[in-house]
C-alpha cells in the first residue's frame, strides 16, 4: 500500500539520491526534482524524475502540479525559499527541510561565523541540544540565512507542518566537499606523516547520508513542526578519523600533534579542525521519531574512501572536487609548507 506522494527537491545531490531511494523503498510514490532532471542508478524504475530550477518564478509550483503529501527539500537556504514553500502550503501536506548545525551559537554569542576572529571559537555545552541559542536571522552568511529559513517555516506551522533537520558534517559518497579527502589524498600521495592541531582532539559531529535519509524517512511519516539535530551515533576526533582512514587503505601514518592552534600556512588544519568540540544531542530524534542510526562513522568509511579514490584516479583533486578547492584553497595540500614546518619541528624537539 502506498504511503502517499513525496516530492523531493535536490534529488540528485548527495543527500537527495539516498533519500529518494529510502522513501521509494518505504512505499512512497516519489517525484525526484533536480536541475538536470536525471536519476540515480539505484532508484526504482517508478521514481518519476523532473527537471526543476526553483529560482525560476513559478517553476516549483508548476512541477508540483496538484500537490504532494510530503515535500522534502535538500536545497533550501534562506527566507525566499521558506516563502516559496509556505506559498504552496495548500498543496503540501507537510515538509522535511535540511538545515544545519551551523545555526548554533554559544552563550557568549560565538558561532561558526566567528571562528576566524581572535577568541571567536565557540564553546558549546555538550552535547548541544536543539534548545541551544542560535544566531540572529539575516542574509549575509550561511548560518544567518539558514536560521531565517527555519524561523519563517516554523512561523507558518499552522498551515505547513515542517521538520527541520540540523545536520552535522555530512559525509558519504557523492559529496562535493568531502572532508575525508584530506586524509585519503595524503595517503595516496605517499605522505608518511601528518600534522594535527589541538592535539588531534577536534570533534565536529558527522552525519552519514544514510542516517540523514533515515531521519527524513521517519519525519515524513510523522508530520509536525519541530527542529531536530541530525548526527551519527559517534563523533570521533580528527585523530581517530585519520587512523580509521589509514585502516581502510592498509597504511600507517605517523601523526605529529600540535598542542594549540594550527601553526600557520595551513599546517595542522583540517576540515574538522575546531578549538572546542561540536557534538549534537540526538535524544530528541530518538524520542520524537523513534530514530535509530543506520550506520556508524567507521562502518560507513570504506565506501566513502573507495569512492574518493575512484574520483581522484588520473586527475588533479582540484578538477575532481572544484567546490572543495574553492572552499579550502591551496593550503589544504600545501606539502611544501608542511615539510618545512616538520623539518623545523624535527630540529627543535
Amino acid at each position: 500500500m502506498s504511503r502517499g506522494r513525496a516530492f523531493v527537491l535536490g534529488a540528485t545531490g548527495q543527500i537527495g539520491r539516498v533519500a529518494v531511494r529510502a522513501l521509494a523503498e518505504d512505499g512512497w510514490i516519489v517525484t525526484a526534482a533536480s536541475r538536470g532532471g536525471g536519476r540515480a542508478d539505484d532508484w526504482a524504475a517508478d521514481v518519476r524524475c523532473v527537471a526543476l530550477d526553483r529560482e525560476v518564478e513559478g517553476a516549483t509550483a508548476a512541477a508540483l502540479g496538484d500537490g504532494c503529501d510530503v515535500l522534502v527539500d535538500m536545497v533550501a537556504f534562506d527566507g525566499a525559499h521558506a516563502r516559496q514553500l509556505t506559498g504552496l502550503a495548500g498543496r503540501i501536506g507537510s515538509a522535511v527541510v535540511v538545515s544545519s548545525g551551523a545555526v548554533y551559537e554559544d552563550d557568549e554569542g560565538r558561532g561558526f561565523d566567528t571562528q576566524e576572529e581572535p577568541g571567536g571559537a565557540p564553546r558549546y555545552p555538550l552535547p548541544i541540544p536543539e534548545s541551544q541559542r542560535t544566531v540572529a536571522p539575516g542574509d549575509t552568511t550561511y548560518a544567518t540565512r539558514k536560521i531565517r529559513l527555519e524561523r519563517e517555516l516554523l512561523a507558518a506551522g499552522d498551515v505547513l507542518p515542517v521538520t527541520l533537520l540540523r545536520a552535522g558534517a555530512i559525509h558519504g559518497p557523492h559529496c562535493r566537499t568531502p572532508r575525508e579527502l584530506y586524509f585519503v589524498k595524503r595517503l595516496l600521495d605517499g605522505r608518511a606523516r601528518r600534522v594535527l592541531a589541538y592535539d588531534g582532539k577536534s570533534r565536529f559531529h558527522p552525519v552519514h547520508v544514510s542516517n540523514l535519509a533515515e531521519l527524513i524517512r521517519l519525519a515524513a511519516l510523522r508530520p509536525a513542526s519541530r527542529v531536530l539535530n541530525a548526527g551519527d551515533p559517534q563523533a570521533p576526533t580528527v585523530a581517530e578519523i585519520g587512523v580509521a582512514v589509514d585502516g581502510v587503505l592498509g597504511r600507517t601514518t605517523e601523526t605529529v600533534l600540535v598542542a594549540g592552534a594550527p601553526p600557520g600556512g595551513g599546517v595542522g588544519e583540517t576540515p574538522w579542525t575546531v578549538a572546542h568540540p561540536i557534538v549534537y544531542d540526538m535524544t530528541a530524534a530518538g524520542r520524537e521519531l523513534g530514530y535509530e542510526p543506520v550506520t556508524g562513522y567507521a562502518e560507513s568509511l570504506p565506501e566513502t574512501v573507495e569512492w574518493l579514490a575512484s574520483r581522484l584516479h588520473g586527475r588533479e583533486w582540484t578538477e575532481a572536487f572544484p567546490k572543495m578547492a574553492r572552499n579550502y584553497g591551496d593550503g589544504l595540500f600545501d606539502y611544501a609548507a608542511e615539510d618545512a614546518w616538520l623539518d623545523l619541528y624535527g630540529r627543535t624537539v
